[in-house]
C-alpha cells in the first residue's frame, strides 16, 4: 500500500491556509503548513514533501524565491497560488521552474485536481506506454495501436506535453520547442498548432480531452485517472 503524500503548503492568508489543508487531508494527504516563506523553506528542507503548494506574496521570502531556492535541489512539483493575473508575472514564475497555477479566488475541488495530476507524474502512476507510446526514432505518437499523423511541429509539441504531464508550459516555452532559430514568431501560432493536434487527437481517441488550455499561459497535458 502506497504511503500517503505529504504536501507542504506555504500560505499567510489562514483561512486559505486551513481550507485548503481541509481539502487535502479529505482526499487522503498528510499536510504541513508554513506561514512566511523564510519558515516554508526551513519546513521544505527538513521534511522533503512530494508536492508544495505556496503563495506567491508571502512575508519573509516571496513565492517566486521560495520556489527558485527549492528548484536549487529538488524537482518536487510545485503549485503556485497568486492573486496577481498579471501574465509577467505568472511567467517569470514558471520561469523559476513552478509546474502549475492557480488564481485566486478558486475552487478547492479544482486544486484537488491539479494537486492529483502533478502526483500522478511525479510518483510514477501515469504509465504512458499504456495508452499512448512515443517513437522518438520514427517522430511517431501511437494512441493504443493507432498511429497520429502528426506534422514534425505537431510531433515536437504533443511529446513534450505527453511525456511532463500535469506540467504547464507557456506559449513562449512551447515556441522554443518547435522553433530552435530565435525566429520572430507570434506566440498565437502555438494555439493554431494545439488545435490541430487537438483535432488528431479526437479522431484517434473520440472524448479524450488531454490537452488542456491554463488561462493566460499556455497548455498542460492531464494524465489519465
Amino acid at each position: 500500500m502506497n504511503k500517503p503524500a505529504h504536501i507542504l503548503m506555504v500560505e499567510d492568508d489562514l483561512k486559505i491556509a486551513q481550507v485548503v489543508s481541509d481539502y487535502l487531508h479529505q482526499e487522503g494527504y498528510t499536510v504541513e503548513q508554513a506561514h512566511d516563506g523564510l519558515l516554508g523553506l526551513q519546513v521544505f528542507r527538513h521534511r522533503q514533501p512530494d508536492l508544495l503548494i505556496l503563495d506567491l506574496m508571502l512575508p519573509g521570502m516571496d513565492g517566486l524565491a521560495l520556489c527558485q531556492q527549492v528548484r536549487r535541489c529538488s524537482d518536487v512539483p510545485v503549485i503556485m497560488l497568486t492573486a496577481r493575473v498579471d501574465e509577467v508575472e505568472r511567467l517569470m514564475g514558471l520561469d523559476m521552474g513552478a509546474d502549475d497555477y492557480v488564481c485566486k479566488p478558486f475552487s478547492p475541488r479544482e486544486l484537488m485536481a491539479r494537486v492529483r495530476s502533478l502526483l500522478r507524474r511525479s510518483r510514477g502512476a501515469f504509465q504512458r506506454e499504456s495508452i499512448w507510446r512515443i517513437d522518438d526514432a520514427g517522430l511517431r505518437i501511437h494512441w493504443r495501436t493507432q498511429e497520429l499523423e502528426l506534422t514534425p511541429v505537431e510531433y515536437r509539441l504533443f511529446q513534450l506535453l505527453l511525456t511532463h504531464p500535469g506540467r504547464v508550459f507557456s506559449r513562449a516555452q512551447l515556441l522554443d520547442v518547435i522553433h530552435d532559430d530565435l525566429r520572430d514568431t507570434s506566440d498565437r501560432v502555438i494555439d493554431s498548432h494545439i488545435k490541430n493536434l487537438r483535432k488528431k487527437i479526437q479522431q484517434a481517441a473520440p472524448g479524450d480531452d488531454c490537452i488542456v488550455s491554463v488561462y493566460g499561459i499556455g497548455y498542460r497535458f492531464d494524465a489519465p485517472d
